[in-house]
């Protein structure tokens, strides 16, 4: 192996340097790439391509707007116009009673999501020999980064309320596996829906999630014992704020019991359908699973267009997007086809560009299947086909704090191991300046 340059050196030496002001508490995460364990690290019959087996598709993120995040802690509606404000007025007749508009205030701070990696300096070392897979630093670095957008897209399509098939006291169990229990991550605020005394609990502020294992849910005491048929669903996020949070009303039929989801400091109390903090249209069927039709896509469509808004985007699961390409051939009526423009701010490709995308759209409205848009589940605790959301985008946007920052520690002694430490980090939150130009429809067959 060739001696390393004295500016290569200088930059390895520097970066080890700054590294350690950030003291002994910092990335104390103790899982590294190791030789003596069975990584794979080195491997005396393999290449050094590391090929992909996970789906790192961040389709939903992608298509949300990016803006900067500005000094600002939330901000207001407009939800009244003011009575009787405006109004003919005869020759010589009064003029309207003077009111004011209503404004609603919704608070909003940033959120921080991380990904951490490590490898110990004699996994550095040999994963570079014959059979090794190369500059591990490197590898995992990129791995990390795909992990790190596909983070942010999962909490973006976190589900918002499931009915549980058991628990406790402190846990929740939804379903059989980790599918939908993974939409709660820890540090989130949950409350419940009691059935078998038909009330929302959700009186202890503390009742936050400490540990997600398989379809298990462990948090704070709920003040009951929970039991299937009862529903857990989200307050408030530890990580972003999802499309399922926003796109909420109180007492959603989610697997025909009650639950209401917040999101920011929505009141729970009062996310109805027709009010200004709920969404344009939550289609329900009570946990009974139906077919997708032109019916339910249209309706959403509507709800939002009579609220003022224009839908921009279309999400939903593969199973959908076949479901509705089948429904659409069968009536001899076909997805179109339009170019979709990528940009931020006011900067954007022009179409037809390669950085362009081709997408199926349904009345002009592009349609993005995304393999992490959440799933219902029925009444007998199994999972349903994927939801479809109609969005106005004018309206939402990814707001970001501080870009994505990679850091990289190689203190030893702050380690107490002769390892290299990587984290990337990126605060941001996503936002929703306008709930009722927003719809979904959920309960769907797959």
């Amino acid at each position: 192996m060739a001696n390393p340059s004295l500016s290569e050196y200088i930059s390895q030496s520097q970066r080890g340097l700054y590294s350690s002001v950030f003291g002994p508490e910092y990335l104390m995460k103790q899982t590294y790439f190791t030789v003596d364990t069975a990584t794979g690290i080195f491997n005396t019959t393999y290449g050094r391509k590391v090929w992909q087996a996970l789906n790192n598709q961040t389709r939903a993120f992608n298509a949300i707007p990016r803006t900067v995040w500005g000094n600002t802690a939330g901000w207001r509606i407009r939800t009244d116009r003011g009575s009787g404000r405006s109004r003919p007025v005869t020759e010589t007749g009064t003029l309207p009673t003077v009111d004011v508009s209503n404004i609603e205030s919704v608070s909003s701070l940033p959120k921080i999501v991380s990904t951490t990696f490590g490898a110990s300096v004699k996994s550095v070392f040999t994963a570079q020999l014959e059979g090794g897979v190369g500059d591990v630093l490197a590898l995992e670095n990129e791995n990390a980064q795909l992990d790190h957008v596909k983070e942010m897209n999962q909490e973006l399509l976190a589900g918002s309320a499931y009915q549980l098939s058991g628990g406790s006291t402190t846990t929740s169990v939804i379903g059989s596996n980790s599918t939908e229990a993974a939409h709660f991550k820890v540090g989130d605020t949950v409350a419940f829906y009691d059935a078998s005394a038909t009330a929302n609990i959700k009186t202890d502020a503390s009742v936050t999630v400490s540990s997600v294992s398989g379809a298990t849910i462990t948090h704070g005491a709920a003040g009951v014992t929970l039991a299937d048929g009862d529903v857990i669903f989200a307050l408030r996020r530890a990580g972003i704020t999802s499309l399922d949070d926003v796109v909420a009303e109180d007492g959603m039929a989610v697997g025909g019991v009650n639950a209401s989801p917040s999101a920011y400091d929505l009141t729970v109390a009062g996310r109805t359908a027709g009010q200004w903090n709920a969404a344009a249209s939550a289609s329900y069927n009570s946990g009974t699973g139906r077919d997708l039709s032109l019916n339910l896509l249209d309706t959403a469509i509507q709800k939002i267009r009579t609220n003022g808004g224009e839908p921009k985007v279309i999400i939903m699961g593969h199973d959908q997007y076949f479901k509705l390409e089948r429904l659409l051939n069968s009536q001899q009526r076909y997805m179109g086809q339009e170019e979709y423009q990528v940009g931020v701010g006011s900067e954007k490709t022009f179409p037809g560009t390669r950085t362009g995308l081709v997408l199926a759209t349904y009345q002009g409205i592009p349609i993005l299947p995304d393999a992490d848009t959440p799933k219902s589940i029925n009444s007998s605790d199994t999972a349903l086909g994927s939801n479809v959301y109609v969005l106005d985008t004018d309206y939402l946007e990814i707001a970001v704090a501080q870009p994505t920052q990679y850091v990289e520690n190689r203190d030893y002694f702050a380690a107490n191991a002769l390892v290299v430490r990587g984290l990337l980090y990126t605060m941001a939150e996503m936002r929703c300046h306008n709930f009722f130009v927003q719809a979904k429809i959920a309960d769907l067959n797959s």
